[in-house]
Parts: structure tokens; C-alpha cells; sequence
């Protein structure tokens, strides 16, 4: 596997430390406005299934109540898709950066939500921070981030990568 392709497990590892501490606490809400804990963890395994286990044939059947074992099953899967050569059938590569970046965002929104470790790491969140447009508008302008929050400048490459993203980093 590539080194996306690890980075990318490592951070849904990371994502499984917060739905780990998410048990019994499905239902409060996140930082992201339309979504309590739960809604969270559907979209980010939606959006593995879009992009990459459906078009593999490696979509799991997931129970429906048992939050914790439907991401266990979604990266049991994502594993098999990115150590072996299917993830290349769909060229990975072009789609696990913004996806990666995503699945750290969305375990910060869930760590926030359900009061757990909320520190990413810092080399990770360097690595998605370098890699922003220099313009903070084109990513509100995408309709997909809402738009960056100011923080002071002795933020850490934490607060800053999530106020980039439209999250308050300070959100409680």
C-alpha cells in the first residue's frame, strides 16, 4: 500500500478511538450543525461506501443499531480495499486526500461532540493544513465548507486547519 493509503487507515483509526468513546452518546449534537454524533458517523461511512467500497464490491452488511460495529465492519473493508491492488481498479489516490482530510475534520466533530480526546495529530493536521487553497474564500465558495473562522495567531495548526474549515475550534 501507498503512503496515502496508510495515512488514510491511521486516521480512520483514529476516528475508531472517537466512536469508541461515543457509546451512549449517539444522540448529542456535533459541531456540524446538521448532525448529532450519530449523523457524523453515517456520513463518514457513507462516504467511504460512495467512494470507495461500493465500486469495489466491498461494501459490508452492517447492522443497523450497533453504531461501533458498523465502522469496525467499514474499515475492516477500507483495509482489504487499500492493502490489496482493488483500490488501484479505481485510482485511490486521486480520492483519499480529500477524503482522509475529511475522516480527521469529522473525528474531531465527533470527539467534540461526545466529550472525548479531541487532539488530532499535529503533523496530520500540518499536512491537510499545507495543502488548503491560499484563498479561504474558495473553500466556502465550494459549498461544501462553510466559511473559515477567525482565530488568533498563536492558534495551533489545530485551530487553524479546523477555523479554515469553517469549524470553531472552540465549539463546546
Amino acid at each position: 500500500m501507498d503512503d496515502a493509503g496508510e495515512l488514510h487507515l491511521a486516521v480512520c483509526r483514529r476516528f475508531g478511538a472517537a466512536v469508541a468513546a461515543a457509546d451512549g452518546k449517539w444522540d448529542r449534537r456535533s459541531p456540524c450543525d446538521a448532525w448529532d454524533a450519530r449523523g457524523v458517523l453515517e456520513h463518514v461511512i457513507g462516504f467511504h461506501d460512495v467512494l470507495l467500497l461500493r465500486p469495489l464490491a466491498l461494501k459490508p452488511d452492517r447492522p443497523r443499531d450497533v453504531p461501533h460495529l458498523r465502522w469496525q465492519l467499514t474499515y475492516d473493508s477500507l483495509q482489504v480495499a487499500l492493502r490489496s491492488r482493488r483500490a488501484a481498479q479505481l485510482d485511490a489516490s486521486a480520492v483519499l486526500p480529500n477524503l482522509t482530510r475529511d475522516v480527521l475534520i469529522h473525528t474531531w466533530d465527533l470527539a467534540r461532540a461526545v466529550g472525548a480526546d479531541d487532539r488530532l495529530d499535529p503533523a496530520w493536521c500540518q499536512f491537510f493544513y499545507a495543502r488548503l487553497p491560499t484563498d479561504p474564500q474558495t473553500l466556502s465558495a465550494s459549498l461544501i465548507f462553510n466559511a473559515a473562522v477567525a482565530v488568533n495567531s498563536e492558534a495551533d495548526v489545530q485551530a487553524r486547519l479546523l477555523a479554515r474549515l469553517g469549524r470553531d475550534p472552540y465549539w463546546c
